[in-house]
Formats: structure tokens, sequence, C-alpha cells
């Protein structure tokens, strides 16, 4: 914007209105954005301007009575607004300097610059939208009018943003990562939900776009829990009376934000997790509850069917909670009959009948339990005999054979659904019987089938008769396809054959060349699966009488009839049955995927010799074979399989029992070393004890007091005896032990050998063991020597105390010295029993604690590992804390040095605290002078 020192008139010619737009702006004081001077009256000329602005590129009329010469200015009038936006962003500054303004919290200023953007956006979007994409920080501006408290200018922001997210994912990403899920979520829970005005409106469009074809959002508000916040949106009440038509448009916008979440055309992956959390939230059982209640609209009714066939298609947990729904009536119906109902009956909408359609058919999409139930209520043995309920399958069967051509076509589709992918289900549907009247024996469903075909010219029927034939026509090449046993059947009966070439040789107009195709195809499939049961008609046989009658060229034309037809090619774009009226209903999408997979190989079959035949036949044996010994080398190798994972356990509880022995051997060498020093000890003591009493006397050896001591001695002697000889006992059951794990480890080896060459690390991993086996064997061996060793020594020490057996003379000074020696000897054998004993407990106490040490260590290394992620968490954040902070003090430094550009005086951090230093002694001094 230019300085404006003068008073100056904006003049602009409104052709469209036929008016004069006249703004007079008068001052003295310059407006200069980049400067650093703004008057009080610039916010109200700033206004004006974008007001004037929006007028002249704004394309909204007052409300009057338009005549023809009135509707010729109004295409002036978007000619006129395109171009006046086009001169307006051909410089980008200035697009740059509106976001600016609508930065502004003057409402003056911020709310024209909304309008203003926002009608920039509806002439020239993608130019626009480009410029707020290159400027800095343009989006993220724009995402503030969101939170500010006017809602004039929150809704206007919304009604911004709906046009700039309009087909721009770059911008839409944007604006999620804003978090604009929140904002808006929170606006459509303030506003009421479902029962809010045209702020929800807008609000849901504007998710709608965000959301629509882009996965990444979709991602973010699955993993933001935001599927979780869409549940109230759904709970409508008891009293369903008296929807308002915000209402009706504000739930039906709803519907359909859910539908974008689990369309089929998304990722499989994404859709998937989307249904199952809403699965999981209870949003489905929040439809589920408004598609069974009374008093909803038609249309909500309708959408809501679609919305929960698509939350159900291909989720086999979502599926089976379907089933499992029951309409509230007396007695309770499950919802699938209720919903069949619909489907059948004539009276009900078109649009209805095709939801049902549709939900009937994510029902059973990739969900072979609900097809087995389905089939098995048309069975004999699962019929109600007393005729009290209705199944899925007899309405099935009587909106087949009704009159209805429409009910004949949806039911036809509805049942080739059931049979999809199915082969076992093929074959069982052929045991269904069915009675035509009174007193006619009962006929098989696929015969039944086969009569209407045709006799459909005679029968009487509401509709086009073309749309009866090309259903059956489905239902029969989607139950022969892939099944020899039905083909089988299809050809017993001789009328079949004759009929279908009648049908394909003769020339029909253009309505009958849809059931010529069908007929080909049908007939395409009884040759090429048809394994040769039946003599008369042979592939060989069959593909004479189309030479001799059709010819092959005539046959292959006729088969290309159906993908070429115009319906064809609509059905084949998405799952859902979307017709404009009943007369377009005439292709279903899942059986154009069996026309396409069908048409080529059929074409190939036609053209092949009895000879290819008789070779492909081969082929095919010889892929049997080739299959079959793959399937028994893949047992073989599954087995071994098993056993290498059972000798790995083996081994795995050797090596552990061969640890436990280890240990075992050296606990017990560690209590042989104990006694040895006990031993050696005792040993040291006794020759004090007898050097001592030799220095009383020259000939003193021993009295008869000590004689029982000796005794005594010797008792301890034979208790250390026995315990060697337990301890011997012991290294026995070892040897044992060992010598059961060599032979064990032998045949383990000998066995991993024999199977695989691969388990040679096995048997050198037995060797190590087995060497370590012999060191321990090795060990108890010295040991045993060393206790020998002890032995030998108790005997000279026995025969030394034998030899100091005579008596001496009766000196008093002696006996009372052997008595205290007696007692010296005693005292310290209970004080060696008292250390033993209490050496004993120490080592169970040291034996316990051990095992609470390891436990311990466990607990601790396990804290020490969550305690390291949390560390690392805790960096990781911290460093996302640091470059936020750097961003911030950035993004600071870069507004003061834009203040001070504008001529806002602006105050450092240091000078505000030497100022406020400053004050601290001024206020001081004055304390003093006082």
């Amino acid at each position: 914007m230019k300085c404006l020192s003068t008073s100056v008139l904006l003049t602009w010619s409104h052709a469209a209105k036929g008016t004069t737009c006249v703004v007079r702006v008068v001052g003295n004081k310059s407006l200069k954005k980049s400067g650093s001077f703004i008057c009080s009256s610039d916010s109200e000329i700033i206004g004006y301007a974008l007001d004037t602005l929006y007028n002249v590129i704004s394309n909204d009329l007052e409300e009057e009575e338009q005549d023809d010469s009135e509707e010729e200015n109004l295409t002036k009038v978007d000619d006129l607004g395109s171009q006046f936006t086009e001169i307006f962003i051909k410089q980008h500054e200035n697009v740059t300097l509106l976001l600016t303004l609508v930065e502004e919290f003057d409402f003056h200023v911020r709310w024209p610059g909304v309008k203003l953007l926002t009608s920039l956006l509806k002439q020239q979007g993608p130019q626009v939208q480009q410029i707020i994409l290159v400027s800095p920080m343009g989006v993220s501006r724009l995402m503030d009018l969101l939170a500010d408290s006017r809602e004039v200018i929150r809704n206007d922001g919304v009604l911004l943003l709906q046009q700039l997210t309009k087909s721009n994912a770059a911008i839409q990403k944007i604006v999620a990562f804003e978090n604009a899920f929140e904002r808006l979520l929170d606006i459509i829970t303030e506003e009421g939900n479902s029962d809010g005005g045209i702020v929800v409106e807008d609000c849901l469009l504007l998710l709608q776009n965000l959301l629509k074809n882009n996965n990444s959002n979709q991602n973010f508000f699955k993993e933001g829990s935001y599927i979780q916040r869409m549940k109230p949106w759904f709970e409508v009440g008891d009293d369903n009376c008296g929807w308002s038509a915000q209402k009706v448009t504000n739930l039906h916008l709803m519907l359909q934000l859910v539908r974008v979440l689990v369309s089929p055309t998304n990722p499989p992956g994404a859709t998937s997790s989307c249904q199952k959390a809403m699965f999981h939230c209870g949003l489905l059982q929040q439809l589920c509850t408004i598609l069974m209640a009374t008093g909803v609209p038609a249309d909500i009714l309708t959408e809501t069917i679609n919305t929960v066939s698509e939350v159900i298609r291909g989720c086999q947990m979502n599926q089976d909670y379907f089933a499992s729904v029951n309409a509230p009536s007396n007695p309770p119906r499950p919802a699938i009959v209720v919903l069949l109902m619909s489907m059948v009956n004539e009276r009900q909408p078109f649009v209805l009948r095709c939801a049902v359609l549709y939900c009937f058919q994510c029902f059973l999409y990739k969900n072979q339990k609900g097809q087995g139930e389905i089939v098995s209520t048309l069975l004999p043995s699962t019929i109600d005999a007393t005729g009290n309920s209705v199944s899925a399958g007899q309405l099935l069967c009587g909106g087949l054979f009704s009159t209805d051509s429409l009910s004949n076509w949806c039911a036809a589709v509805a049942l080739a659904h059931a049979l999809q992918e199915n082969a076992t289900l093929k074959e069982q549907l052929l045991r269904v019987q069915l009675a035509t009247s009174i007193g006619n024996p009962p006929v098989s469903l696929l015969q039944q089938c086969t009569n209407i075909l045709s006799q459909g010219d005679k029968i009487d029927r509401r509709g086009s008769k073309v749309q009866t034939r090309v259903g059956l026509l489905m239902l029969l090449c989607t139950w022969l396809s892939n099944c020899s046993i039905a083909v089988t059947h299809f050809l017993h009966n001789p009328a079949n054959i004759p009929f279908l070439t009648g049908q394909i040789a003769e020339n029909l107009g253009e309505e009958e060349q849809l059931v010529q195709g069908l007929c080909a195809l049908l007939l395409g499939i009884s040759i090429y699966y048809n394994d040769n049961s039946l003599e008369n008609y042979r592939k060989e046989k069959l593909k004479q009488l189309i030479e001799k009658r059709i010819g092959r060229e005539n046959f292959i034309e006729k088969l290309g009839f159906i993908s070429k037809h115009e319906l064809y090619s609509r059905a084949a774009q998405k799952p859902q049955p979307g017709f404009s009226s009943p007369e377009h209903m005439m292709f279903d999408h899942e059986f154009t995927k069996l026309v396409k997979e069908l048409e080529g190989v059929i074409s190939k079959a036609i053209y092949k010799s009895s000879e290819e035949d008789k070779k492909e036949e081969e082929v095919k044996k010889t892929l049997e074979q080739h299959d079959n010994i793959v399937t028994q080398y893949k047992k073989v190798i599954r087995e071994q399989d098993q056993e290498l994972e059972e000798l790995k356990q083996r081994i795995t509880t050797l090596m552990s029992q061969n640890e436990q022995l280890q240990a075992t051997v050296t606990q017990q060498v560690s209590q042989i070393q104990q006694h040895k020093d006990q031993y050696n000890l005792l040993k040291v003591q006794l020759g004090k004890d007898i050097q001592h009493h030799n220095s009383h006397g020259d000939t003193f050896q021993m009295n008869g007091i000590q004689t029982e001591e000796v005794s005594k001695l010797k008792e301890e002697l034979e208790e250390w005896k026995n315990k060697h000889e337990l301890l011997q006992g012991q290294i026995r059951e070892k040897d044992f032990l060992i010598e059961k794990l060599k032979s064990s480890q032998l045949e383990i080896g000998t066995t991993e050998l024999s199977s695989q060459n691969s388990r040679s690390g096995g048997l050198e991993h037995n060797n190590e063991l087995q060497k370590e086996l012999e060191m321990l064997r090795s060990q108890l061996q010295l040991q045993s020597a060393e206790i020998n060793q002890l032995l030998i020594e108790n005997q000279k020490l026995q025969v030394m105390n034998t030899t100091a057996d005579p008596v001496l003379g009766d000196s008093g000074a002696i006996v009372t010295h052997s008595s205290e020696l007696e007692g010296q000897l005693e005292q310290q054998i209970k004080e060696l029993k008292s250390e033993v004993k209490a050496l004993s407990e120490e080592k169970e106490s040291l034996k316990q604690h051990l095992d609470s040490s390891s436990s311990t260590v466990a607990i601790l290394q396990d804290e020490k590992i969550k305690l390291q992620q949390e560390v690392a968490e805790s960096k990781k954040e911290q460093d996302d804390l640091l470059v936020l902070l750097a961003d911030q003090d950035q993004k600071l430094s870069a507004l003061k040095i834009k203040l001070k550009d504008l001529g806002v005086p602006v105050e450092d951090e240091d000078d505000i605290e030497s100022g406020d230093q400053g004050d601290e002694d001024e206020d001081v001094e004055e304390e003093e002078q006082e």
C-alpha cells in the first residue's frame, strides 16, 4: 500500500449492479506497512479498503428478482470477478500482505481480510493456494482463525479453510498437523453435535476435505484417537420425531465422514484398522442402533445402511457382531432377515433396496462363516418345519421366484455372493429341493433357475424381463464356475444346452444382446470346467456343437457383448451399486471380476483341439502329482523340523542338568575342603596337647582317663569314616549319572547324524560336555586320593594313640593335670562341634542369600533396562524441547526485529533487568536519605 498524504478517491465501476462504488479516504498522515507510523484511524482505513476489494472481486449479489438480462449480467460478473482476482494475485506480495492483515486482532481488519481471501480462493483457487503454500507460515497464520473468540471470524475462518484445502494434499497435511482435527471436533461438540446449526455443517465439510483420498491424514486421525470422539454424534435419543432439516444434513455428513475412513478404495490395512477402532469404541454398535430404530428419516436410514456396510466389509469381527444384531420386535428377528425383507419388498424405495443389497454383499465379503450360515438356511436339515420364522434363505428364494423383476435380480445377486469363491457351498446348494406346486415332485434349485430362465418370456413380470434373465444367468455363471460337479448337474438336464445354443445363434435386438453374451459365458463355463463325466456332453462334442450351430467367431463376438456394455463399465468402477434407475440395474461389481477372469480362458478353450485338451489334462495331472510330491516333502520337512526342535529342547535340558551337576560337585568339593581343614586343625591341636603333657614328666604318656578321651576320638574318627563313605557313595551316584548322561548324549548324537548333517553342531557341543565331565571325574579322583591319604594319617594317629596305653604311677600332680587336659579336650571338642554346626547353618543361609541375590540381580537388570529406555526417551524429548526453544528464540528475535522496523520500541531482556536493578538502587538510596 502506498503513502496516503492527500485526499484519495477510489472509484470502481461495478458492471453487475450498474452502480458506482466510491470510497473516499481522507488523511494527512502516512500509512506505511513496513514503516513505523500508524495513526488511530489506520484500522478503519484498511477495513474500508479490504471491503472495497471484496465487493469488487466477489460475485455475491443481493436477492432480487432477476430476468434474462440480469442472468446475462451475472455471467459477466463472474468473468469480471475472475479478472480482478487475476490482476490482484499477479503480484504475490498482495496475497502475502493480506495474510499479514489477517493476523491483526482488530475486528475491522481481520474480518474483511478473511472474506477477501475466501473470495480470492473461490475465483482462482489453485493459484492462490500455491502462493499461500510458499509463503512463510502462510497456512499456520490462517489456522489461528479457528481459535478466535469472535464467532463471526471463527465461522468465516472455517469457510476460508474449506476453500483453501480443496484438492490440495500438501495444504491438507499442513492443516491437519496444525491441530485442525482437535479444534474442529471441539467446535462440533460446543455447537451440539448433530443438533447444531450451519457451523457444524461447515466443520464437517472441512473434515471431509482433510480426510478424503488422503491416507496420511486418515492415519493421523485414527492414531490421534479421534474416531472415539465421533461416537456422540450418533446418539440421537429415543425420541426420533421432529427431525429438522439441518439435523438431517448434519447427520448425513457425519455418516459420509465415517464412510471416508472405511472406504473400499482406501489401502486395506488402513481400512481394517479403522474398522477395528470403530468396533472397540462402540461406534458400530451405535450405528446398528440407528439402523434398527423407528422414526428415522428415509435418507438417513439409507445412508446408515451404506455406512454399516462399509464398516463391516471384509472385517470378520465386525461381520460376526452384525450377524448377532436383532431387531427390537416380538419375537426378535435378526437384523439381516429384517433388511432382506425390505430388499425383496417392491413397495420399498429403490435407493433403500440398493443399500440393503450392498449391506448384504459387504456382510458376505470374505466371510465364509456368514456364507455357510446363509446357505445352511436353505438345506433340508435346517429348515423350520413349523413355519414360525422366516430365514434368510427362504427370503432369497422368495425374491428369486417372485413376479417383480427387481426382486429377482437382487435375490440372484445376493445368492451369488453367498457362493462367491466357496466350492464347498456350491456343492451343498445342489441339495436344495423346492416344492413348486401341490402334487408335483420337488425340483432342485438349479433346475428351477433354468426353468424360469427358459420360460422368462412367458411369465408376466413387473419391470424388465431382461433384468430377471440377467440376474439368473449371473447366478448360474457364479455357481458353475470352478465347480465341476455343478457343471455335471447342469448338463444332466437335456434342455439346457439346446436353450443356450438357440439363444446365442439368434439375431436379437440390442436389449437381448446382453442375454446372448451371458448365455455364451455360461456355455463357455460348461466347457472349461467340464470333467468329461457325461459321454454326450464332453468338451469336444460341445465345441463341435458350437462350430456347427453358432460358429466360433460368432460365439466369441457374442461373448464380447458383456464387457463392451456401458452398464458393465459402470458396475466395474466401485463395489457399491450406484444405479440411477431400476432399468440400469444389470451388473454386479464382483461379477465383472469373474467375467474379466473367464473371458480370455474361455476364448482359448474354444479354439483348442482335442489333442491340446489331452495335453492340458496331462499337464494338469502332472502338476497335481508334482503338487502332491511337494506336499509330501513339505510334510517330511515339517516333521523333521519338529524333531529338530525336540532335540534342541533335549540338549537344552541336558545342558541345564550338567550345570546343576557341576554346581553340586563344586559344593561337594568345598565341603570336602572344609572337612579337611577341620581334620588338620584337630590333628594340630592333638599334637600340641601331647607335647604339653610330655613337658610335665619324662616318662608320661597317657592315664586311664585319657584312654576314655582317646576312645571318644576314635568314635569321632569312625563318624568321619562314615561321612567319607557317604561321600564316596554320592560320588559313585554322580559317576552313574555322568555315565547315563554320556550314553544319552551319544544316542542323541547318533540320531542327529542319521537325520541331517546340519546337526553336527549339536554333537560338537555334546563332545565339549563330555570333556567337561571327564575333567570333573578326574577332579573327583584326586579328591578321593586326598581323602585316602587323610585316612592313612588317621590310622597313624590311632596307632600312636594305642602305643601310649601303659599306665604310669599314681602321682597326684599327673592326675590333676590329666583331669585338666580332659576338661580342655572336652571343651575344644564341644567348640569344634559348635563351629561345625555354625558353619553348616552359615552355609545354608549363604545359599538362601545367594538365591535371593540372584533373583534380585535379575529384577535389577530388568529395572536397569527400563530406566535406560526411559533415559533415552527423556533425552529425545529434551532434544525436541531444545529444538523447539531454539525455534521460538529465532521467532522472538525475528518478531523483535520486525517490531523495531515498524517503529515500536522494544526492550531487550538485558535492558529490562538493568532497568529493574536501577530502580532497586534508587529505592535503596531514598531509604538511606530518609
